[in-house]
């Protein structure tokens, strides 16, 4: 059976076929994993534990079903997801990893991440991340009204696709939102592991890699906009495919 990795679902109720897409698949090919990783952007938002949205208690009941199957989940936040707490993690029956993290899968060390850290070339994405990533401006956040908090939510999303578009038309989008090779090479030489997992680029692929004369492999998840992206991994390799 093979240990399964999703990311970038965006799950929101204005989407709610690829909702009921990942249902289907916690109840089918799920079911038979060693594990489910989750690296990132499981939500479209999250703007705290307390959001009493259908998706995310959907989503917690067919989480917390898995896991009772036998199938353990591990989870890792993103850039849309970075403010899900312990709370609802324990409701869903995840366990939440740091980011970076180093798994071993059937005796072979990965290092998995969500990816977003690895786009240094963006800098005003990595400057907001910065900011919402300080404990003070969370704790801040949080304590905020509910209807403030989504409201904050939905100028950030309008923030960033007025970011990608000016991005787009200076012609430096394909560039400045994928990953910079040289954080790449320096991420993974810090870690010394040859193989890494992770999502957030939405650019599906197994890319081989040679740093400092040494054979490495990054493997980029793909997202669920459209379709489903899982990377399943076995003793006998690894195969990414579209659902």
């Amino acid at each position: 059976m093979p240990t399964l990795f999703i990311s970038d679902l965006h799950l929101d109720a204005e989407r709610p076929q690829v909702t009921e897409l990942f249902g289907r698949f916690l109840h089918d090919e799920a079911r038979k994993a060693d594990a489910l990783y989750i690296l990132g952007d499981l939500f479209e938002a999250w703007v705290g534990d307390d959001d009493p949205s259908e998706t995310g208690a959907f989503v917690a009941r067919e989480l917390q079903a898995l896991g009772a199957a036998g199938v353990p989940v591990y989870f890792m936040r993103g850039n849309r997801d970075f403010l899900l707490g312990d709370a609802y993690a324990r409701t869903a029956g995840m366990t939440v990893l740091p980011d970076p993290a180093v798994v071993a899968l059937y005796g072979r060390p990965t290092l998995l991440m969500h990816g977003d850290t690895l786009c240094t070339g963006d800098v005003a994405y990595q400057q907001f991340r910065a900011q919402v990533r300080n404990p003070a401006w969370q704790q801040q956040f949080l304590s905020q009204p509910l209807a403030a908090r989504v409201a904050f939510a939905q100028q950030a999303r309008a923030a960033s696709k007025a970011h990608q578009a000016g991005l787009q038309d200076k012609g430096a989008m394909e560039t400045i939102t994928d990953v910079t090779p040289e954080t790449v090479a320096a991420t993974m030489s810090r870690f010394g592991i040859q193989r890494l997992i992770h999502g957030h680029t939405h650019r599906p692929a197994i890319h081989d890699l040679d740093i400092d004369g040494h054979a490495h492999q990054r493997i980029v998840l793909g997202d669920w906009y459209d379709q489903g992206s899982v990377l399943r991994v076995s003793p006998d390799g690894v195969q990414l495919e579209a659902l």
